[in-house]
């Protein structure tokens, strides 16, 4: 794959290398929000505890296919950006065509996993061949001790090899094809379908796995596998990570004997085989999408201590619908949001609340399908639609009948204001190529009719019923 040594716009916490997704179309139904890792400290300034690792992507393919991701990594991007690249590769270039059927596109976003995570192990073989070198220069028979005091020079590089080789991602993809939705999953990014059932009440819907240690179903299938479940249970990691699924990651599938814990396995227990929903018929029931790497509903769960963490994301998209103008600022509202919550909590030094003193990245990808946004900015585009910019009349606006910027009578219409119209016209007064100069000098047009008052003054007048102060 081509890569460019930069790309001009990168963001901060991107890689300086170019993508050939970079070129694809981004879907204008879809935003983004996000927020760097964070540690608390006690005078308040903000410290990050690694570089943003989060990746996303909303890609508009064609008129009926549309993909979005979130990938979730950990010990460094590199799997993340790889994962990033080669999965719309693996979905999009013409793996689709002729799929009809809802096992034939589950079956291509299967293979599109196994074949991210083939080709990502591929590429780390200088890195494999390099360790493999180090470890036979070192003699065995050797504790950890004695060989960092004889050889702390190969230990240095052979610990930074592991990390390099411990870069993995979870990874949560949804695809629109044909008016179906799929989602597919590895680790603990999340994706949750809301939609409004037969008595218009919205309803959550998780349509990913969460692949950890809390999943019984996977400590069933490491249990079959060989390993204790019951050890499994009491640790917070397998291996060097907590999930059981994910892309990536070398150290827990090839060389997964070196992890006590792991090493009874029969087979490589930590698996890159995702968890597939769908399609599911978009119809008018499916409001939006909320795709999320799992800093967003962890964070909300640490702080809140909630137990109904998916209801509460959507309630706060919902209100951010009513109020946001787009969609990244619904994205990015509900992500500050939490984050604001998860900070309050974590500085309020409270000794009955036990936090954990840092956040992780957080990502969240909204796809809007039919539900209101309220604020949205909208330009006009229909060339029915005239607009004279010529603005004499806007001494009329202090009127207390037009305070709302906009007018339902013909009180405003006159020769210099032409507002918005449904006539068709392609004169000049759209956009006079030559201003008519300002008379600064002239007579404003009256706007208020005096004629009845002086009617009745002239009457009063004649019945000498005027008061004797009025002069005219």
């Amino acid at each position: 794959m081509p890569i460019t040594p930069e790309h001009p716009t990168l963001m901060p916490f991107q890689d300086s290398q170019h993508s050939w997704t970079d070129d694809l179309p981004v879907c204008k139904q879809s935003g983004v929000g996000f927020s760097t890792n964070q540690i608390y400290r006690e005078d308040g300034c903000r410290q990050e505890e690694h570089p943003f690792e989060d990746r996303s992507f909303h890609f508009r393919y064609d008129d009926s296919t549309f993909l979005y991701g979130v990938f979730d990594g950990h010990e460094g991007t590199k799997a993340a950006n790889f994962a990033l690249q080669r999965m719309a590769a693996e979905i999009l270039l013409g793996q689709l065509s002729g799929k009809k059927t809802d096992e034939e596109v589950r079956e291509v976003l299967r293979q599109a996993f196994i074949a991210v995570e083939r080709g990502y192990l591929d590429s780390i073989g200088d890195i494999l061949a390099e360790r493999a070198s180090l470890q036979f220069d070192i003699p065995d028979g050797l504790n950890s001790y004695e060989t960092y005091q004889k050889f702390p020079h190969l230990v240095d590089k052979l610990n930074a090899l592991n990390c390099e080789l411990s870069a993995g991602t979870s990874a949560v993809v949804a695809l629109i094809h044909s008016g179906r939705l799929y989602v597919a999953n590895v680790g603990d990014s999340r994706a949750l379908l809301c939609k409004t059932d037969s008595n218009q009440v919205l309803r959550v819907v998780q349509l990913s796995i969460d692949h950890d240690l809390s999943n019984e179903d996977e400590l069933l299938r490491l249990s079959r596998l060989g390993l204790d479940d019951k050890s499994i249970r009491q640790g917070s990691h397998l291996g060097n990570q907590e999930n059981t699924r994910c892309l990536g990651n070398y150290l827990v599938k090839g060389g997964y004997r070196e992890f006590e814990e792991l090493a009874p396995a029969s087979v490589e227990p930590i698996i890159a085989e995702p968890e597939i929903h769908g399609g599911i018929e978009l119809d008018d029931s499916c409001r939006f999408l909320l795709l999320m790497s799992r800093g967003l509903y962890k964070a909300l769960e640490e702080a809140t201590k909630t137990e109904q963490v998916n209801k509460e994301l959507a309630l706060m998209a919902v209100e951010q619908f009513r109020v946001q103008s787009t969609l990244t600022g619904v994205a990015q509202a509900v992500v500050d949001k939490i984050v604001r919550i998860h900070h309050d909590v974590n500085m309020c030094n409270s000794p009955s609340i036990v936090t954990s003193g840092k956040r992780e990245d957080i990502t969240l990808l909204v796809r809007n399908f039919n539900f209101p946004l309220s604020n949205a900015l909208k330009s006009p585009t229909s060339p029915s639609v005239r607009f004279d910019p010529v603005v004499q009349t806007a001494l009329v606006l202090n009127s207390p009948d037009q305070q709302d910027g906009f007018s339902t009578g013909t009180q405003m219409m006159n020769e210099n204001f032409d507002a918005f119209t449904a006539t068709t016209s392609t004169t000049s007064d759209i956009y006079p190529p030559v201003a008519a100069p300002v008379n600064k000098n002239a007579k404003i047009k009256p706007y208020v009719d005096f004629s009845e008052y002086y009617r009745n003054v002239e009457r009063r007048r004649e019945e000498g019923t005027l008061p004797a102060d009025i002069d005219f």
